[in-house]
């Protein structure tokens, strides 16, 4: 065991402080996200959201620096890098609208003006939607209409199209909690 150590004690020592780094990157995103989160008063499941987006960033920089600091030298690891990317590029531009409501979902976590509760109107000139939003997904919204059926919407959808607020949080005034 202490010659596994002493042989490789630079290469462990740089993956403990890697190790250290991260955990404290990925801490100060995650308390960022979370502190959005509280000031804009968005649903915890949404920021829940923002954490698995966070944990994926932080593992992809770490399997770079884990390799770099084991020895993989930069020409080995651009060639992996760059066949991985674009393996996955191909894959995302045969699936580029599920990554448009992906990246669609983290812009509405930040800037999206209407909230869980809130009665809108999404100016679609084929079919305008008037609806309560009952839940904001990665992906897309659950909306309820006044009939009760449930509509999902894509994210990107919601983005591009004129939305107007009709009611701010319906199920307060109805007298029940926010979802």
């Amino acid at each position: 065991m202490y010659e596994v150590f002493f042989t490789y004690r630079i290469e462990i020592a740089y993956t403990i402080a890697i190790a250290l780094i991260l955990g404290i990157f990925q801490f100060i995103l995650r308390k960022a996200a979370h502190k959005v989160g509280k000031h804009s008063e968005i649903n915890i499941t949404r920021t829940r959201l923002m954490f698995k987006y966070i944990n994926i960033l932080v593992l992809i920089i770490a399997v770079f620096l884990f390799s770099f600091a084991w020895g993989m030298g930069l020409d080995k690891l651009s060639i992996i890098f760059s066949s991985a990317f674009a393996v996955i590029g191909v894959a995302l531009f045969a699936i580029w609208s599920i990554l448009s409501n992906i990246t669609s979902g983290i812009i509405m976590f930040f800037s999206f003006p209407y909230r869980i509760g809130d009665k809108i109107l999404i100016h679609d000139k084929d079919m305008p939607i008037e609806a309560v939003i009952e839940d904001i997904k990665a992906f897309h919204l659950h909306l309820r209409t006044e009939h009760g059926e449930l509509t999902t919407y894509p994210n990107n959808l919601i983005l591009q199209k004129a939305v107007t607020l009709i009611k701010k949080d319906v199920y307060l005034d109805e007298g029940k909690d926010s979802l």
